[in-house]
């Protein structure tokens, strides 16, 4: 196993040969997150001189691309966002749903991301807040937090939302907390059911508007009678939601989050080797109880795997929802305490957790511990002028 491979030594060994070989096919988004991660940390994005106080190493710390798809740079996104996930943490069960497209519906999503997954998001939590607030299950407003992850272990485009979900919510009239049944959030097979019409139907909305595109093998879903047809071949399959058990304790819940919501399609943990054709890398094959294997792709299908899960420019995959939504989560959160008749410091016990919510410190020298003293800037370089730059001045 080569130490400190990164996703960055892939694409910086065979990103040029990628991009001239597959020119026509790449896309803004995935021709910056390709630059950004080959940058990261290094001269190019220029950076610090600093020492250690200690034992006087003097090192050079290169700035990050902080682009969200690179797997260096999620580290401090996380924990920020976790620190202000703690504080809103209530003393009750907590659940986890996910919400998985079938793989026709996964093909029309690659090929419009942005309308896609926003239906997705829409629907799953239209689904989750409907048939809570019905009186024949929980019959309350909940809250919950959903994350969209675009990949399985084999990074195949597989498109499904993690939902994070206090068991129990509002009741209607806002006077009084009503909790699940212990164990038991919302039945899954309801669930399924309800979230397959809202998605087509929004599907179909949005294609009767003119909002969805299609080329290639799918080319003859332009026709109507055509995408119809695949509806209604679509509204005979069983959609897949699926309920875990619930986490022991606001604890868990929060090194679940940290897990989950900043995570990119392959982390550098996972891999193992590149060489001047393949890359390997571990994954778990959940087809057979999650065994782990070893997985070996040419350098191209790797990276064409990779950027399958980029996003669109300003697209969200964290959103709240419900009593969690960000106009009123403040105000809905003290309700839910005054029902829960928690004070807000048994809360914050109740949140601690073992598992850090800040990453390593950057400033630590690696040899002996000590703090890193900042010594002076190292800009990157300034771009080549070309032969014919003429200079007005």
């Amino acid at each position: 196993m080569s130490a400190g491979l990164e996703v960055a030594d892939i694409f910086r060994r065979h990103g040029d040969a990628y991009r001239q070989a597959y020119d026509g096919h790449l896309g803004r988004v995935e021709r910056r997150v390709m630059s950004a991660i080959e940058l990261c940390r290094t001269a190019a994005l220029g950076g610090h001189v600093e020492a250690c106080s200690s034992c006087g190493l003097v090192r050079c710390a290169y700035n990050s691309c902080r682009n969200r798809h690179c797997p260096k740079c999620q580290g401090q996104a996380r924990a920020d966002w976790l620190a202000a996930r703690q504080a809103e943490l209530l003393p009750v069960s907590y659940f986890h749903v996910v919400f998985t497209l079938p793989a026709p519906v996964a093909e029309i999503a690659f090929q419009n991301k942005a309308a896609v997954y926003a239906i997705l998001f829409k629907t799953v939590a239209e689904t989750l807040r409907t048939i809570a607030a019905d009186p024949k299950h929980l019959g309350a407003e909940i809250g919950l937090v959903a994350v969209l992850h675009t990949w399985g272990q084999n990074l195949h485009h597989h498109p499904h939302v993690h939902c994070v979900v206090p068991g129990g919510g509002l009741s209607l009239d806002g006077t009084r907390w009503i909790g699940c049944r212990p164990g038991f959030f919302l039945p899954v097979r309801v669930l399924s059911r309800l979230f397959r019409r809202l998605f087509l139907d929004a599907l179909r909305a949005a294609f009767e508007a003119g909002g969805l595109g299609f080329f290639g093998d799918l080319a003859g879903l332009a026709q109507a009678a055509t995408f119809m047809r695949r509806l209604r071949e679509l509204r005979r399959v069983d959609w897949v939601v699926y309920a875990k058990p619930p986490f022991g304790g606001p604890a868990q819940v929060l090194a679940y989050l940290g897990r989950y919501t900043h995570r990119v399609a392959i982390s550098n943990t996972r891999l193992i080797a590149v060489t001047d054709s393949d890359v390997a890398f571990r994954w778990k094959d959940y087809r057979h109880h999650g065994k782990a294997k070893v997985m070996t792709l040419g350098a191209d299908e790797f990276i064409r795997r990779f950027l399958l899960h980029t996003l669109p420019d300003g697209f969200h995959r964290i959103r709240h929802y419900g009593f969690l939504a960000n106009g009123h989560r403040l105000a809905k959160l003290a309700l839910c305490r005054k029902l829960l008749d928690v004070p807000p410091e048994t809360l914050s016990a109740v949140a601690a957790t073992d598992e850090p919510l800040t990453p390593l410190p950057l400033n630590r020298c690696p040899c002996c511990g000590g703090t890193m003293i900042p010594l002076g800037i190292v800009p990157p370089p300034q771009p080549r002028r070309p032969s014919f730059w003429c200079d007005s001045s």
